[in-house]
């Protein structure tokens, strides 16, 4: 491929000098040439430097690429040509007031008044900057209706707010509006003590406190020159399959109780207890926090919690086959998730969807078989794709990866495990000893997909810009996109099925 975009590897600092900073019609040329030829936006995103506005772009193949351009005050939108930008230059927009001309869809995503001060550039009266303040998108018709749900829901759940425009019971169209608890993430990691990063990271969604936590810590790793130890590797490994597992689990269980199918909802409700239960005997923990740290992990696999594990799972890998097997062998299951939501592989591609969401559609990416790390360099991760693009699809691929992930587990704890305990940072609390002027991205498949952490430091080692790419940034637009031509019924079952992230969204 012919390109001025640097080509980069996943979790290895770079000094920023070594960023091609190309002319703006270059830089746009060359990234949607990428695209058009199969490449993946990873991140696209403004910062700051020496008061300039500068735009970055993290590109995929099968290997990374970055460049950046200095920001013009507007450009032709490139989503107008290549629709995977079109979610990052709405992010862009609303952050630094810099518009992208024509572009089809210009919304606010978190709604808050840019890092810079500049004047709005969305072409709404917004008086205040609250989600949903401005005209929902609507269809004309003496038949049509809207049905507005949210933001507030029933039960303990987060805000987001579903406008479904009917007629009838068929659904044109789903907007989704999220931003309700937006808490300014990416502005407040440059701000703290290093101690804080890695227990502020893990929040950033608490159902992928390990896949956060991993995304940072191999970050610091790299910026301070930070090896880690074989035993640390596995059992981080280990830790991000069980997250996996916990939530997956739990997912099979909400799509059984969502077609009124109660025993695999009740047996799986039990078993994501299993495994969550497995994370706290690690790290005293259910999700998982406090475990994964810069510089390894805190709490070490002896031989008597590993002999424990070894025996839960041996326990309950026969029970969790019982139930997909139950779950998947009777007819009124299959009938409400065969052809339910459906999402077509040109779709996807063009929304960028990952994890089981892109793979349900026939996109078989994960970033564990392609930008390995940790320990998955040694492993044999399978190609789950479906080409339905269902909910069928979806609950599927879940099911292939809770089987693999438990042999995964059961691959790692076979054997003794050995490593030295993190007592501390590498990066002193008040002191933020990372290289200068450097640059690193990190990937890793966070159980709903594809999960990516940016730094770039100054001159002195600080943190000038973090930035966070949750996969469901990617993936609420499947959902919407599931529910065109669809009974507004059907809407919780296809929700269940993505099962996105409103605060990883928000952030």
């Amino acid at each position: 491929m012919n390109t001025r975009f640097l080509k980069i590897r996943n979790g290895a600092a770079i000094s920023k000098e070594e960023i091609p900073n190309l002319p703006f019609d270059d830089f746009s040329r060359q990234a949607k040439d990428i695209v058009k030829n199969g490449g993946k936006v990873v991140h696209y995103f403004a910062y700051t430097a020496e008061d300039q506005i500068k735009l970055l772009c993290v590109l995929r193949t099968d290997a990374l690429f970055v460049a950046a351009t200095d920001a013009p005050e507007s450009y032709p939108s490139l989503s107008n040509e290549c629709e995977p930008f079109h979610m990052f230059e709405r992010e862009i927009a609303e952050q630094y007031g810099i518009k992208p001309e024509g572009h089809p869809w210009l919304r606010m995503v978190r709604y808050h008044p840019n890092y810079t001060g500049k004047p709005d550039v969305f072409g709404n009266d917004y008086k205040e900057d609250i989600p949903g303040n401005y005209d929902y998108y609507s269809v004309a018709g003496d038949e049509v209706h809207e049905v507005a749900v949210g933001p507030v829901h029933a039960g303990v759940i987060e805000p987001g707010h579903f406008r479904f425009n009917c007629i009838g019971e068929r659904v044109f169209n789903l907007e989704i509006q999220l931003g309700y608890q937006h808490r300014g993430v990416e502005q407040l990691l440059p701000s703290v003590p290093a101690k804080r990063l890695a227990v502020i990271a893990e929040n950033n969604a608490g159902d992928t406190s390990i896949g956060n936590a991993l995304c940072l810590s191999q970050a610091i790793e790299s910026l301070t020159s930070t090896e880690i130890d074989d035993g640390a590797k596995i059992i981080r490994t280990i830790a991000l399959e069980l997250e996996r597992l916990q939530n997956h689990v739990g997912d099979l269980g909400a799509l059984s109780g969502d077609v009124a199918f109660l025993p695999p909802a009740n047996y799986c409700g039990r078993m994501r207890g299993d495994f969550l239960n497995m994370s706290l005997l690690i790290c005293g923990n259910r999700m998982g926090k406090g475990l994964v740290r810069p510089g390894g992990v805190r709490f070490e696999l002896d031989d008597e919690i590993r002999i424990e594990l070894i025996r839960r799972i041996d326990e309950i890998k026969p029970q969790v086959k019982h139930t997909i097997d139950l779950l998947f062998s009777t007819p009124s299951v299959i009938s409400r998730f065969e052809g339910c939501g459906a999402v077509s592989r040109k779709n996807a591609e063009e929304l960028g969807l990952v994890g089981p969401a892109g793979r349900a559609c026939g996109i078989a990416y994960d970033a564990r078989r392609e930008f390995p790390n940790e320990h998955y360099g040694y492993l044999d991760i399978p190609e789950n794709a479906e080409p339905t693009g269902d909910v069928y699809a979806r609950s599927k691929v879940r099911a292939d990866e809770i089987m693999q992930s438990i042999e995964i587990v059961q691959s790692l704890i076979e054997n003794p495990i050995e490593t030295n305990i993190v007592e501390s940072n590498p990066v002193d609390s008040d002191n933020f000893d990372l290289a200068p002027d450097s640059f690193v991205v990190t990937i890793n498949e966070a159980w709903r997909g594809e999960l990516s952490h940016c730094i770039m430091t100054d001159e002195n080692g600080k943190i000038e810009r973090y930035k966070i790419k949750d996969p469901s940034f990617h993936n609420w637009n499947g959902l919407s996109m599931s529910l065109r031509d669809t009974g507004i019924s059907d809407f919780p079952l296809n929700n269940k099925s993505f099962n996105l992230s409103y605060c990883g969204f928000d952030l």
